[in-house]
C-alpha cells in the first residue's frame, strides 16, 4: 500500500511499492486508515525497493485549504465559547433586583441560607463566564493565525516554482544593490543577511523545481 513520507518542511511525498508515471492517480493511506487520491508529479528517488514521487491531492485540497478549514473550525469553537460565556454572565444576574438593593445577609434569619446560596451560585456562574470568555479568546487567536496562512504558498504546492523564483529575484536584487552601495545599509549585518536570504530562496527554488518542474 502506498504511504506518505516527509520530504522537507510542509512537504509529504508518496512512498510506493510500484513505479508510476506523471499524471497517474494513486491512493495513499494515512496512518489513521483514511485513504486519499493523489496525482503523481515527479519521480524523486528510489530506496530500499520503494519509489518516491511528489504528489498533490486529486480533490485540490492543499495547505491553503487546510488553513482555511482550521480557521473556520476554530472560529466556530470561539463563537460557541462566547455564547456559553454570555449565558453564564446572564445567569449570574439571578436575583439582580434583590441584590442591587444591597440588602445585608441576616445572620440567623431563615433567609440567610438562601441569600448565601444565591451569592455563591452567581459567583460561580460569573467565574465560569470569565473562563469561557478566555477560552473564546484563545480560539480566536488561533483562528487568526490560521487565517494568516490561507494565502501562503509553500513547497507543497506547484505554484511554489513561480513564487520562489520571484522571491529569489527580489532577494538577489536587494543583495546586489546593497553590495553596490545603491541602498544604504541599516546595520553592519545587512549584507550578510541579504546573502543569507539569497541562499535560502535559491535552495527553496531548486527544491520547487525538483518537486514540480
Amino acid at each position: 500500500m502506498n504511504s506518505y513520507k516527509k520530504y522537507c518542511p510542509n512537504v509529504f511525498i508518496a512512498q510506493c511499492e510500484e513505479k508510476h508515471k506523471k499524471g497517474d492517480i494513486i491512493t495513499i493511506e494515512t496512518r489513521y486508515g483514511k485513504e486519499n487520491e493523489h496525482i503523481i508529479h515527479n519521480f524523486l528517488y528510489s530506496k530500499n525497493g520503494y519509489f518516491y514521487y511528489s504528489i498533490t491531492r486529486a480533490d485540490g485540497f492543499n495547505s491553503q485549504e487546510r488553513a482555511k478549514r482550521k480557521a473556520e473550525k476554530l472560529t466556530n469553537y470561539a463563537s460557541k465559547r462566547e455564547q456559553k460565556s454570555n449565558d453564564y454572565f446572564k445567569a449570574s444576574e439571578e436575583g439582580k433586583e434583590f441584590l442591587v438593593m444591597g440588602e445585608p445577609i441576616h445572620v440567623g434569619h431563615s433567609s440567610e441560607h438562601k441569600h448565601r446560596t444565591l451569592l455563591e451560585r452567581n459567583q460561580k456562574r460569573f467565574e465560569k463566564g470569565i473562563e469561557e470568555n478566555n477560552k473564546a479568546k484563545e480560539y480566536e487567536n488561533k483562528a487568526e493565525y490560521w487565517k494568516s496562512l490561507e494565502n501562503k504558498i509553500d513547497l507543497s504546492m506547484p505554484e511554489s516554482i513561480e513564487y520562489f523564483k520571484f522571491q529569489l529575484e527580489k532577494a538577489t536584487k536587494l543583495h546586489a544593490d546593497l553590495k553596490a552601495g545603491k541602498i544604504l545599509k541599516e546595520h553592519s549585518y545587512a549584507l550578510p543577511y541579504a546573502k543569507k536570504a539569497v541562499n535560502e530562496n535559491q535552495k527553496k527554488y531548486d527544491l520547487a523545481i525538483k518537486l514540480w518542474g
